[in-house]
């Protein structure tokens, strides 16, 4: 889903301890040039799931979001948040992690790995900082069925563009289901670009 956050099963579940650079955020790489670090860690974390497959995780909360918040390994026995973290394509959240993630960073940021290559934003500041331009809808995970069924929409059947008749209707989908990703082509962030 992105670069902390991954799918089983339909199921979104939010990586335990670590915090990766947001969808539409960009950092700098040594040169200075903007690059989109958000999508090369979303890119990074896939390539690196495609290699040994299939994760386990274990549940340690849920966030905001109702999506579970997990440690999650690949079969092989890495773990996903130590990974991610060690090279430089997620920071250790102290808030959350409580420094479990603390060595990994040192040596990415050492070997300036990932967006240690230049200045960046840490993503919760970068998420604080466009907090005001968020689109409705736009929390990331699946809801409760209590506020599936206020919300009147559901993630069955699946809706190309063409059936959607809202931008909230089309961030919603984005949001909640696990095709909503397929609404959003250029993986900007905007789902239905006809109509949003």
């Amino acid at each position: 889903m992105d670069g902390d956050t991954i799918e089983i099963h339909g199921q979104r579940i939010r990586l335990n301890g670590i915090d990766a650079p947001e969808g539409k955020q960009y950092c700098e790489d040594a040169k200075g040039f903007e690059y989109p670090c958000g999508r090369r860690a979303a890119e990074a974390l896939d390539a690196f799931l495609t290699t040994s497959r299939p994760v386990r995780c274990s549940l340690v909360s849920w966030d905001r979001y109702d999506r579970f918040v997990g440690d999650c390994q690949r079969s092989d026995g890495v773990g996903l948040s130590a990974w991610m973290v060690e090279h430089g394509h997620a920071l250790d959240w102290p808030r959350y992690s409580h420094g479990a993630y603390a060595l990994q960073q040192v040596k990415a940021e050492a070997a300036k790995l990932g967006v240690w290559a230049g200045p960046f934003q840490a993503p919760w500041e970068w998420r604080a900082e466009h907090a005001d331009r968020a689109a409705p809808g736009q929390a990331r995970g699946l809801v409760s069925r209590r506020l599936l069924a206020q919300s009147g929409y559901s993630c069955e059947p699946r809706r190309p563009c063409s059936q959607i008749s809202s931008c909230d209707e089309a961030n919603w989908y984005l949001a909640n289901c696990s095709w909503g990703g397929k609404l959003d082509r250029d993986k900007d962030g905007i789902p239905c670009e006809t109509i949003c």
